[in-house]
């Protein structure tokens, strides 16, 4: 809860920052909007920082990428990774086609371990590698969030298949995906 404040807090304080900087009516400089972007993305780290270190977030897809470097538009609803410490879920499915989950692809509910974060703090971005283990098998997650939320996990597991999510993070409450049933 208290990371959540604070998270709020920086949010509102970007804001404000936000707002007396445009209320100016002198044009700023190249070096003053280069410093605005930095401090913006730096508040936007922090933040980011705060909700991989609480474990409740979703990575909501609007790419799937297979090993091949092949890359398909998906519906971020029906693909994601759900992290909800220790619990997670990965999913795909598809708006045109019957899947063994109901929603046209596959759902895979387990238990992570070995959660790691590493920043990135020059390039503000984070890192997250853990591990999931479903009644599919266990599956290696290597994910990388940008300070803009943009976020990319490459999923491997036993086999030499390798299926890379792209999309956006966002908190639980917020996230708009739809669970499947669970594939046995």
């Amino acid at each position: 809860m208290k990371v959540y404040l604070t998270g709020l807090l920086l949010l509102t304080g970007l804001f404000a920052v936000s707002t007396y900087g445009h209320s100016q009516d002198a044009k700023p400089d190249k070096k003053s909007r280069k410093e605005a972007k930095r401090a913006e993305s730096e508040a936007n780290f922090r933040v980011l920082d705060s909700l991989l270190y609480t474990g409740r977030y979703v990575l909501e897809a609007g790419y799937l990428q297979d090993k091949y470097g092949s890359r398909v538009y998906v519906n971020s609803t029906l693909n994601f990774i759900r992290v909800e410490l220790p619990n997670g879920i990965l999913q795909t499915g598809s708006d045109t086609r019957q899947g063994y989950n109901g929603v046209g692809g596959v759902t895979a509910e387990g238990t992570i371990s070995e959660y790691r974060i590493a920043r990135d703090l020059k390039n503000l971005s984070c890192t997250v590698t853990f591990n999931l283990s479903t009644s599919l098998g266990t599956f290696n997650i290597m994910m990388t969030v940008s300070s803009s939320n943009n976020a990319t996990a490459t999923i491997s597991g036993t086999t030499s298949g390798r299926l890379t999510w792209d999309g956006h993070l966002v908190t639980l409450n917020k996230s708009r995906v739809f669970k499947g049933m669970n594939t046995i």
